[in-house]
């Protein structure tokens, strides 16, 4: 089974930072994308940043100069560094992943989300 952790979130003043962890785990043969969504209230989830296997990284027009996406593969780990946050990027952030599992049957691919971490930006 494949769970992915998320952590990081909470609450920043406009103009500061934080970092974002999602770890995932299990029966984890490929990692062919994995990245952050978004949803505020009241909006639909939107793309945030995330790698993509064979493509590369791409980042939300929102936050191109602000936010970095980083991953350690060793860990299966990608990271949110978020900085000059505005309150514009508060929202629900969730990790999503697309990978390839190994299970009885073979390899499968699936896609997966975490739980999602809150992040508000307010003074």
């Amino acid at each position: 089974q494949v769970q992915l952790v998320e952590s990081g979130g909470g609450l920043v003043q406009p103009g500061g930072s934080l970092r974002l962890s999602c770890a995932a785990s299990g029966s984890i043969f490929g990692i062919n994308a994995m990245g952050w969504y978004r949803q505020a209230p009241g909006k639909q989830r939107e793309l945030v940043a995330a790698f993509r296997s064979g493509v590369g990284t791409n980042y939300a027009d929102s936050v191109k100069g602000r936010f970095t996406i980083s991953r350690d593969n060793a860990k299966n780990t990608v990271y949110l560094q978020m900085n000059s946050l505005k309150p514009e990027d508060t929202a629900v952030y969730y990790c999503n992943a697309a990978l390839t599992i190994s299970t009885m049957k073979g390899l499968q691919h699936g896609d997966y989300w975490g739980q999602g971490t809150q992040v508000t930006v307010s003074s």
